[in-house]
């Protein structure tokens, strides 16, 4: 017989030996499992979580384009603040006006500046109603900057916008729930008992960090602002910069002359720091991996509890099996079985052992993963990766925690575990 059939005789065994100890020792083996599979579970959901949050965001970010960057109010920050001027010295920004907006636009560097304002509404058709509605302004720069997918109808025009036109584009969800299967085009529906004609629908993308597919309504900033009472002072933009073979390069001149002009507009002077916020993907996505640092440190540790009260059951398990198994040690040795026989033996059963509790595990998971993807606006899927990990730190939990047992196994001298009654 070769080593090669011999070692898989051998981890045959182990397996049969492992499944035997789980039918009769079904307590102890099955909170041995149920730890492990706690573990994996947690690995298994969250990272299916993860990834499809991921995906989103990327998609999220794709959509606007990658040069494209930001100009707000107000930064991304973490600092301490509690909503006075002193800890929040960004309070004290200027809003950002329209004629800084119409400066923007005139710099060689940009293709379009857009403005964007979200605010809420309730928003009705005849008996349906939406309340606390997501509706949002925007310029005619628009379908420039976020390019939406609109059908059936179409976005509204540069003139409906520099008007304030009564118009609004919907979302597919918005679409669905006012007017069910009849045809939303050239109704009209009540934003803060306002009406406006429905002129299009669009599919929103938009990603689980910006709150995930909702009913929404998108309208000229302007309407927005005459007819149901925003605040401009919340005003955002979005800068595309013109098309450049080095895009990062064409980004760069774009941020130098937003930043030369807002500065200059607000005579700012060069020790004073800048009273408005640029933010770019970068930048978005350095807050996205702080934020979800934490949340994989979380992941983490939660697993590890996991995996750590399964390996002190495969210690506790493993013992009994070794000390109810004394007599057989002593014969297998005798019969001339090597100490890296008996050891390899209880190692594959400790392994196995781990290996049931992480497959169940991963079998849980993947119905975690399935009910968020169906109940959230998360698109989960557990990535190939996640499947190796999850399955590799099970059985080499077992590997670990069955050492200290399956050394004792193999240290046993055969004369005396002979003996042993």
């Amino acid at each position: 017989m070769s080593a090669f059939s011999t070692r898989l005789s051998a981890v045959s065994e182990g397996v049969r030996i492992a499944i035997d100890a789980v039918r009769s020792n079904k307590v102890r083996a099955g909170l041995t499992i149920l730890g492990i599979a706690v573990g994996v579970f947690v690995v298994v959901a969250i990272s299916a979580a993860v990834h499809g949050i991921n995906e989103s965001v990327a998609k999220d970010f794709a959509s606007t384009g990658p040069t494209t960057f930001f100009v707000s109010r107000y930064p991304i920050s973490f600092e301490n603040c509690d909503g006075s001027e002193n800890t929040c010295k960004w309070l004290r920004n200027p809003p950002i006006r329209g004629g800084e907006v119409e400066a923007l636009r005139r710099l060689p560097t940009i293709e379009a500046v857009g403005e964007r304002l979200d605010w809420g509404a309730k928003v009705a058709y005849r008996n349906n109603q939406l309340s606390s509605t997501s509706v949002e302004g925007y310029s005619a720069e628009w379908t420039l900057i976020s390019a939406p997918e609109v059908y059936p109808g179409r976005a509204f025009t540069q003139s409906e916008a520099r008007t304030g036109a009564r118009v609004v584009v919907i979302s597919t969800l918005m679409a669905e729930r006012l007017f069910a299967d009849s045809d939303p085009i050239g109704k009209m529906i009540t934003m803060n008992d306002v009406p406006f004609e429905v002129i299009g629908v669009f599919k929103d993308n938009s990603s689980f960090l910006s709150g995930g597919e909702r009913p929404k309504a998108v309208v000229p900033i302007t309407a927005l602002i005459r007819h149901i009472g925003a605040r401009e002072s919340n005003v955002g933009l979005a800068v595309k910069p013109r098309e450049s073979l080095n895009t990062t390069l064409a980004r760069d001149l774009a941020i130098d002359d937003v930043t030369a002009t807002l500065r200059g507009l607000r005579g700012a002077r060069p020790a004073e720091e800048s009273s408005f916020a640029i933010i770019t993907q970068d930048k978005l996505f350095e807050t996205y991996n702080k934020i979800f640092g934490m949340f994989f440190l979380v992941m983490i540790a939660l697993s590890g509890v996991g995996l750590i009260v399964g390996g002190v059951g495969v210690v506790a398990i493993m013992m009994i099996s070794v000390t109810e198994r004394t007599r057989e040690i002593g014969v297998r040795k005798a019969l001339g079985a090597t100490k890296a026989t008996i050891l390899w033996q209880f190692l594959v059963e400790a392994a196995t052992l781990t290996g049931i509790g992480g497959a169940i595990g991963l079998f849980v998971g993947w119905v975690g993963s399935v009910l968020i993807r169906n109940f959230t606006p998360i698109n989960a899927s557990i990535p190939p990766l996640a499947v190796v990990a999850a399955l590799g730190a099970s059985c080499i939990t077992g590997i670990l925690f069955g050492m200290l047992p399956a050394s004792r196994a193999a240290r046993l001298d055969p004369v005396e575990a002979l003996r042993y009654e």
